[in-house]
């Protein structure tokens, strides 16, 4: 029997694992505001206590309940405060002054405030590697809210990351690899709660990942972007017919099968470039390339910079 649609969601982020992760918990008390600039990775906070509102830049505040659960994919510039309008002041030094190390290396915690209602903040800071997934992370939006009230599964996770978040600040033995762990699961779990709702969903490879013959294709490509695809191979994969699959992935995923393999097999390149020791001629034909010339210029007209350039960046 085919794998259905919510199976190959599991298989497509099997290998999506958290780098490393921080986490932190503030306990900020009516009235408060704070800003953070953005930060490199995901953002997933949960909260106890007083509701709050959260407002990427930009945008208008959305009111953020106890035990729902906040995403930001990429980890964009926003402000979270006990009530709109209040002017925040920034996150930034608040954490410089109460991290000891490195960031990443101790969790965070303090307190900020007035003398009101508190709102208990539990946050995860989650470092991801590319691994291939950046046509899916860029198809999430900026902001994912998975409320309680409408998820009950949602509300025992909530409870879960609060202790683990608490445990963490003791730092006993293990404590990196269960944030680490914990958090791919808030990111699973996210990423499905997400894919439901489907109406007025702009084509994306999320959205091509709900049509089982799609997703079949998609799969394909992640777990094998070394196979010579071609646009007939992928639709036999699909169990469609060329016309039928092309149309139907285009309208879907937003961009054309080859578009979308070429864009996968550059971010599996660069995930592996990033390692000083990779070879060229391996990470080629990784990706479907006997030729290292022809992978050099591929991936020059995906990124404007050659393998080389690419590996001496920063």
């Amino acid at each position: 029997m085919p794998a259905r649609p919510r199976d190959l969601l599991s298989r497509l982020l099997a290998h999506w694992r958290s780098e490393r992760a921080v986490t932190a918990r503030f306990s900020l008390s009516t009235p408060w505001s704070l800003h953070s600039s953005g930060v490199e990775g995901a953002l997933i906070r949960i909260c106890s206590g007083a509701p709050y509102w959260l407002a990427l830049d930009g945008t208008q505040p959305v009111q953020i309940e106890a035990g729902d659960i906040v995403m930001l994919p990429h980890g964009d510039a926003h402000t979270v405060a006990s009530a709109p309008g209040l002017a925040p002041r920034p996150f930034q030094p608040l954490i410089a002054t109460h991290q000891v190390g490195a960031h990443g290396d101790q969790p965070i915690v303090f307190s900020f405030g007035g003398d009101g209602p508190v709102t208990e903040l539990f946050s995860l800071h989650l470092w991801m590697p590319e691994a291939g997934l950046a046509p899916l992370v860029d198809a999430l939006p900026r902001l994912i809210v998975v409320r309680r009230r409408d998820v009950p599964m949602t509300s025992v996770l909530a409870l879960t990351v609060e202790s683990l978040v608490n445990q963490t600040l003791e730092q006993p033995p293990g404590w990196q690899l269960a944030t680490a762990r914990m958090s791919d699961l808030l990111l699973v779990h996210i990423v499905a709660e997400h894919l439901r709702p489907l109406a007025e969903r702009q084509a994306s490879t999320l959205r091509g990942m709900q049509d089982p013959n799609i997703a079949r294709a998609l799969l394909q490509i992640h777990e094998h972007p070394e196979r010579p695809w071609s646009v007939a191979t992928l639709a036999a994969a699909g169990y469609l017919s060329r016309t039928v699959f092309s149309e139907r992935f285009r309208r879907l995923v937003g961009m054309t099968p080859m578009q979308y393999l070429a864009s996968h097999r550059m971010a599996v390149a660069a995930e592996r470039l990033k390692d000083p020791a990779a070879d060229l001629d391996r990470v080629a034909q990784a990706v479907g390339y006997e030729s290292t010339k022809a992978f050099s210029r591929a991936f020059r007209r995906w990124n404007g910079k050659t393998p080389a350039e690419y590996c001496r960046r920063g």
